[in-house]
C-alpha cells in the first residue's frame, strides 16, 4: 500500500516590531502556516472508479496522509484500515485516498461538505441530531485508570513534543500516553479537530484501534466534536488543558467517557467518568 507524502512547510519565518519595556524592536518570528487541504476520495469497482472532492479544510500543512485517513475513519466512512488502498499527497494542498472497491461509500451525513475553518470540526452541520455519529467503538470499558500523579505529569511531556507550538506558539496538539505515562503518539495543526484526526490517523495505521488502554490529552479546551472523535476511535479518557465545553461533558456522560479539564502538575477537574481516577475509588 502506498501512503507517500510531500514534504510541506509548516512554519514560516515573518518580521514582526515587538514592544517591551517601552521601546519597539524589529524582530523575526516563526509563524505556524494555515493552508486549506482538499481530501478527495476514490471508490467504486475497478472499472468505474470514481474520484469526488470530499471536504476541504484549512490546517498546518505536514502528515495530510494521516488527517485525511483519521477523518474517514471519524466520520463512520471507514471502519478499518484495510480499506484504504492508498494515500498520497498529489500536490502540496491535495490529498487523495483511494480505498477498496468493496467498500460501500456514504458520504451523505459527512460534516465537512464543503469547507471549513481550522477552529471548527463540525462547521455546516445543521442540528445536533447530524453530529451524533455512531460510534464503531463504545468506551464504557473500565480502562485506563490513573492516579493524580501520572496525570499531573503529562502537560510537560506534551509540551515537550509539540515542536511547532514551540516555535511558533500557534498550534494544538494532541497525545496518547500509555498508562506508564509515556507518550505514544502525537500530532499538532491549527485546529484542534485536525490534530485530533491526524492522531486517530497514525493509530488506524497502526492497528491501535480500539485505544482504551491509553489517555488523551488536549492542549487546548474539550469540545462536542473531539469527544464525538475520541468515543468513534474507542477512547475512554479525554484530559485537557483547557475546559470541556456543556455539550461536551453529556457526551462524554453519555457513552461512559472519562473528561479531566484544567490539567496541571498539580491540579485537574473531573467532570464525568471518576471511575477511571484511581484516587477517587476509595
Amino acid at each position: 500500500m502506498s501512503t507517500k507524502e510531500k514534504t510541506n512547510v509548516s512554519v514560516k519565518k515573518q518580521h514582526i516590531y515587538k514592544f517591551v519595556a517601552d521601546r519597539y524592536t524589529k524582530e523575526e518570528d516563526l509563524i505556524a502556516v494555515e493552508a486549506a487541504v482538499e481530501i478527495r476520495l476514490g471508490s467504486g469497482p475497478t472499472n468505474s472508479r470514481t474520484e469526488e472532492n470530499l471536504a476541504i479544510t484549512m490546517r498546518t500543512p505536514g502528515h495530510d496522509v494521516d488527517l485525511a485517513i483519521g477523518y474517514l475513519f471519524t466520520e463512520g466512512i471507514i471502519t478499518q484500515y484495510k480499506q484504504v488502498t492508498s494515500g498520497r499527497s498529489i500536490d502540496e494542498n491535495t490529498v487523495l485516498i483511494e480505498l477498496h472497491e468493496s467498500v460501500q461509500v456514504d458520504t451523505s451525513n459527512q460534516s465537512r461538505h464543503s469547507y471549513t475553518s481550522s477552529s471548527c470540526g463540525v462547521c455546516g452541520k445543521t442540528s445536533v441530531d447530524m453530529i451524533q455519529t455512531v460510534p464503531a467503538f463504545f468506551s464504557k470499558l473500565l480502562s485506563p485508570k490513573a492516579d493524580a500523579s501520572l496525570l499531573g505529569s503529562l502537560p510537560q511531556k506534551l509540551f515537550e513534543s509539540q515542536s511547532i507550538f514551540t516555535r511558533t506558539g500557534g498550534n494544538h496538539a494532541a497525545a496518547l500516553f500509555d498508562l506508564e505515562g509515556k507518550l505514544v503518539l502525537s500530532a499538532e495543526d491549527v485546529g484542534r479537530h485536525n490534530a485530533l484526526d491526524k492522531l486517530i490517523g497514525q493509530a488506524l495505521q497502526k492497528d491501535m484501534i480500539p485505544i482504551q488502554d491509553h489517555i488523551l490529552l488536549l492542549s487546548g479546551r474539550i469540545s462536542f466534536e473531539l469527544v464525538q472523535k475520541a468515543v468513534m476511535a474507542g477512547i475512554g479518557m479525554i484530559a485537557a488543558i483547557g475546559a470541556p465545553s456543556s455539550l461536551a461533558i453529556e457526551l462524554g456522560k453519555e457513552h461512559g467517557v472519562t473528561l479531566i479539564g484544567f490539567l496541571r502538575e498539580k491540579s485537574f477537574n473531573v467532570y464525568c467518568g471518576k471511575v477511571r481516577i484511581a484516587d477517587l475509588q476509595n
